[in-house]
C-alpha cells in the first residue's frame, strides 16, 4: 500500500525536565523528523512502554540519558515505512514493520519516528502492530536472559530447570513462553490473580509471591534451578543461592549497584554459582526470530491495556504503578 507523503508537523508527547512523572508529559506539535543515512521514517501505529522509559524520565540513567531535553520517550514501536534514508535497501515505503528506536533519541510517543534500519524488521500481516511493538525490549530481554542460562531454541538444548520471578510482567510473560519453546522446566512467581494466565502460557509450577512458599521461591517439586530470570527488585543473591544447582546463574534484568558488585565479585572469584547482570544488546536477528514466533502462533504478546496517544499520561502512570499484566500499548490513531 502506498503511504501518503508525511506532513510537516506531527503530534507528539514529550517532557522538558527530569522528574514530574505522568504530569510532566506534555502534548506538543513538532516537525516530522527525516530519515538520515541507514534510517527509516515510520508512520507509527503502536508503541509500548517499558519501565526503563520512566526510569529515564526520573533521572535514574543520568548522565547517559536523556541526552537532551525536551525528550520524546519510548523506543518499542510498530508502524509503516513512510520514507527511507540513503543506504537503505531492505525497506520500501508502505512496508509494515516492528522497530526499536535509538534509546539516545527516543521518539515513540509521536505520529512519526525515525528508526535505525538495522533494528527494524518486516511485520507480516498476521502480526498486529500492538503484538509487534511489545517485542523489542521485553521479549528481547527474555530471549537473551534465557540464552545466558544456556537455553537453545533449535531443539538441541538441555532440559534445564528455570525460575522466572515477576512472571506476569512484560518480560516475564515472554520468558515463560520462550522457556517452554526451549524445552525448559519452568517455575514462576506472580500474584494469585495471574496464576492461571502464567500456567496457561506454559509454566509447570506457579508460586504466589505473597505466600511464604512463594516468597521462599522453592520449587514445589524440589528441583534446583539451573537459571533464574530475575524480573523484579528487592530480592538479593543470598535468597537465590540455596535454590541453585552447582552451576546455576541468576540473570538479573534490573541490576542495581549492589547486584553489580556481587556480580563482579563472583567473576573475580570464579564462582560456579553466579549472579549475572543483563543489559539488552538489541539486534535485528533476535527481533526477526521473535516476530517469526508470533507469526507462527508460538509466542503471544499479552496486552494489559491500550490507550490512544491523547491518553499517553494514563498509560505512563499505569506503567509506573507497576501492576500491569503484560504490555501497555499506546496507539497513534485517535
Amino acid at each position: 500500500m502506498a503511504a501518503a507523503t508525511p506532513p510537516a508537523v506531527m503530534r507528539a508527547v514529550q517532557y522538558d525536565a527530569c522528574g514530574g512523572g505522568a504530569a510532566g508529559l506534555k502534548h506538543v506539535e513538532v516537525p516530522v523528523p527525516s530519515a538520515k543515512k541507514n534510517e527509516v521514517l515510520l508512520k507509527l501505529e503502536a508503541a509500548t512502554i517499558n519501565p526503563v522509559d520512566w526510569k529515564i524520565q526520573k533521572g535514574m540513567l543520568r548522565p547517559l540519558l536523556p541526552r537532551r531535553l525536551p525528550f520524546i520517550p519510548v523506543t518499542d514501536v510498530a508502524g509503516v515505512v513512510a520514507g527511507v534514508g540513503p543506504g537503505v535497501k531492505d525497506f520500501a515505503v508502505g512496508d509494515q514493520v516492528v522497530a526499536m528506536l535509538n534509546s539516545m533519541n527516543g521518539g515513540g510517543f509521536a505520529e512519526y519516528a525515525v528508526a535505525p534500519a538495522n533494528l527494524t524488521v518486516k511485520r507480516p500481516p498476521d502480526v498486529s502492530a500492538a503484538e509487534g511493538a511489545g517485542l523489542p525490549i521485553a521479549a528481547g530481554t527474555a530471549l537473551q536472559a534465557l540464552r545466558s542460562i544456556g537455553a537453545k531454541f533449535d531443539g538441541t538444548g538441555e532440559p534445564l530447570n528455570v525460575l522466572i520471578t515477576a512472571a506476569s510482567g512484560g518480560v516475564g510473560l515472554y520468558a515463560v513462553q520462550l522457556a517452554k519453546l526451549a524445552n525448559l522446566h519452568v517455575t514462576a512467581t506472580c500474584g494469585a490473580r495471574n496464576a492461571e494466565l502464567v500456567g496457561g502460557l506454559g509454566a509447570d509450577e506457579v508460586l504466589d509471591y505473597r505466600t511464604p512458599e512463594g516468597a521462599a521461591m522453592r520449587s514445589p517439586s524440589g528441583r534446583k534451578y539451573d537459571g533464574v530470570v530475575h524480573c523484579t527488585v528487592g530480592v538479593g543473591w543470598s535468597a537465590f543461592e540455596p535454590l541453585m544447582s552447582p552451576h546455576g546463574k541468576v540473570i538479573d534484568i534490573t541490576p542495581n549497584f549492589s547486584a553489580m558488585l556481587t556480580s563482579a565479585l563472583h567473576a573475580v572469584t570464579l564462582r560456579r554459582k553466579r549472579l549475572v547482570p543483563l543489559l539488552l544488546s538489541p539486534n535485528k536477528a533476535d527481533l526477526e526470530l521473535l516476530v517469526g514466533l508470533v507469526k507462527e502462533g508460538k509466542l503471544k504478546t499479552v496486552v494489559d491495556s491500550r490507550f490512544p496517544l491523547s491518553d499517553a499520561a494514563k498509560a505512563w502512570q499505569k506503567s509506573i504503578d507497576g501492576h500491569a499484566t503484560g504490555k501497555i500499548v499506546v496507539e497513534m490513531e485517535g
